[in-house]
């Protein structure tokens, strides 16, 4: 009994190592492959939990955007004290608007066809400091309707960061619109 006890711990240990080397060389988040593209999540609408919505009032032709998070980043968003998580998924859906005298009132707006994605991924760690896709913690996409599939984001900083600038100080993302982030 005691001779084998040892051989288990050292079994049990290789298996240890072994779990953990291939979680290490696992990629951080299924979307974004091992030079850092990032790929549109496509089942978000049914599977992911959804955050909010913004209008744009002053410019209707922007559209509405909806935004999601992957399921169970909201719970450790909020665990972890107000940051996202390494490897936490958000996507802005833009659709366009149209409006109608309806009999809940006039000027109606509800959202029609997809214009565009915003993809953006936490990343803590700085895995692609030599893709200009990537910086400030995040990687940042943006997918066309037209072409779902072709990140036609070019470098965060002249594509994506202009608009989250006011941002910065809840680590780029606009929380305060969220309210499934900042229920209690």
């Amino acid at each position: 009994m005691y001779r084998i006890l040892p051989i288990f711990l050292i079994i049990a240990s290789l298996g240890f190592v072994m779990f953990s080397n291939a979680e290490e060389g696992d990629s951080f988040s299924p979307y974004v492959d091992s030079e850092g593209n990032i790929s549109r999540p496509t089942d978000f609408r049914e599977k992911w939990a959804y955050l909010g919505s913004w209008v744009h009032p002053e410019d209707l032709k922007s559209g509405m955007h909806n935004v999601y998070a992957e399921p169970g980043v909201a719970q450790k968003y909020k665990a972890n004290g107000g940051k996202f998580p390494d490897g936490a998924v958000l996507i802005k859906e833009v659709l366009s608007e149209a409006s109608q005298d309806m009999t809940t009132g006039k000027g109606v707006l509800y959202s029609k066809d997809t214009v565009l994605w915003f993809v953006m991924v936490k990343d803590e760690k700085g895995r692609f400091k030599d893709n200009p896709k990537w910086g400030d913690g995040w990687g940042w996409a943006q997918f066309l309707a037209e072409n779902p599939s072709v990140d036609v984001a070019v470098d965060y900083k002249k594509n994506c960061l202009g608009c989250h600038i006011p941002a910065k100080g809840t680590d780029w993302i606009y929380t305060y619109g969220y309210p499934v982030l900042n229920s209690k």
